[in-house]
């Protein structure tokens, strides 16, 4: 079997190990459900590569396990005669034109916020048009399965949109002292602190998005930096013989700084 940059040779390929008899045990077995995960991690995988920076051979191979998960979707959904990879590339096809006006229409120029904007039009025109909907409210369509941090920062902008935000980032920062305050009282009391715990990171994400900036993004920088830093501790330790669990917190502390004190240097 020879490689192929042909997208119809990787649609035959699914297609065999979906054949009943002859196929993949494994991929024979799963589900719309059962691979649903798998697509989800496999689109974190896509963002590792690109916040590592391995832009080239790691990007490349992280896409193509993100479209191989598409591939697997539209093969179950042929096999149920619900719909097939074509219908795939044929809907966002015309979506994107549809939703692009001004690019494939006689829509004018538009800055990035008035794309943005127009785009949501868009949307609601398409949901209007179907009639097939339940009456849509304000926090729609924000997936449940999204991880936490990003889907509070989706539901936070659909809020701000019809007017119930803060009105600036310094708001917030007073916001976040108040939910601060609430935890140490109930601190001893694990469901009581995990409510205001989860209010204190709902209202930093409301500061992140006050302040222009991405909070999954953000706290997967951070996670980064923090990986980083202790990778550093380890390893002044291993030069002298030692490991994490034979030094003193103050002797770790005194390593971050220094890892800390190197970073900003360079």
């Amino acid at each position: 079997m020879q490689p192929s940059r042909d997208i119809n040779r990787l649609i035959e390929i699914m297609a065999r190990l979906r054949t009943p008899g002859s196929g993949c045990p494994w991929d024979l077995e799963q589900s719309f459900e059962t691979i649903a995960p798998y697509t989800i991690e496999e689109a974190f995988e896509v963002a590792d590569a690109i916040a590592r920076g391995d832009l080239d051979r790691g990007l490349v191979d992280e896409l193509g396990d993100l479209l191989l998960q598409v591939i697997f979707h539209a093969r179950m959904a042929e096999e149920e005669k619900r719909f097939d990879f074509g219908d795939v590339v044929l809907a966002i096809t015309e979506k994107l034109l549809r939703r692009h006006p001004h690019v494939f229409g006689d829509a004018g120029k538009h800055t990035p916020d008035q794309v943005k904007d127009l785009w949501q039009r868009i949307k609601a025109q398409e949901r209007a048009a179907r009639g097939d909907e339940p009456e849509r409210r304000t926090l729609d369509g924000v997936p449940v399965a999204l991880p936490a941090l990003m889907r509070a920062q989706k539901l936070q902008e659909k809020a701000g949109k019809v007017g119930f935000d803060w009105a600036n980032a310094r708001d917030v920062l007073a916001k976040i002292a108040e939910e601060a305050r609430e935890i140490e009282p109930v601190l001893d009391d694990p469901k009581a602190a995990s409510e205001e715990i989860g209010d204190l990171l709902f209202a930093a994400v409301n500061l992140a998005r006050h302040a222009g900036v991405d909070a999954e993004s953000a706290l997967r920088s951070a996670n980064v930096k923090f990986e980083r830093r202790f990778r550093s501790i380890e390893d002044a330790l291993k030069a002298q013989g030692r490991s994490p669990e034979q030094a003193t917190l103050d002797e770790m502390e005194a390593l971050w700084v220094a890892a800390k004190e190197r970073e900003r240097n360079r």
